[in-house]
């Protein structure tokens, strides 16, 4: 068993780190849409979106107080595997008409950094929601 000051230690290393794994797929979306995605019917405004969710949900995982911390994690984490959900579509079978190859423009790096954050959200979420029911 972790000490009060271990927990609260992992819990601010996870939460740092998925607020910038966050802050970064926003800012690949908000990249790509400024390179051309914008002109891309659909696609382009879902781009616009989810850089600018992407970027709101890293503050919020930043600014939420401990006992709100496990819910804004969790739907941050259902966000961002949606979001690769997406990207995997559009590497597949396509999306709203889109096919997105595999060669494109930072594909490769948002593969990683949402799957790693889909990852340590959801670990963020285990550890504030233990974290909160220890305080208790």
């Amino acid at each position: 068993m972790a000490t009060d000051p271990t927990r609260r230690a992992a819990v601010l290393v996870l939460r740092t780190a998925a607020a910038g794994l966050t802050a970064t797929m926003g800012a690949i979306h908000l990249a790509l849409w400024a390179d051309g995605y914008r002109d891309l019917a659909n696609i382009g405004g879902l781009f616009l979106l989810n850089g600018v969710l992407g970027c709101l949900l890293a503050v919020a995982l930043l600014l939420a107080p401990s006992r709100g911390l496990a819910p804004v994690a969790a739907v941050t984490a259902l966000f961002t595997a949606g979001t690769l959900g997406a990207l995997f579509l559009s590497l597949t079978t396509g999306l709203f008409g889109f096919e997105e190859s595999a060669d494109a423009e930072l594909v490769r790096p948002a593969l990683v950094v949402e799957a790693v954050d889909v990852l340590v959200l959801a670990a963020l979420a285990v550890a504030a929601l233990d974290h909160g029911r220890r305080r208790r």
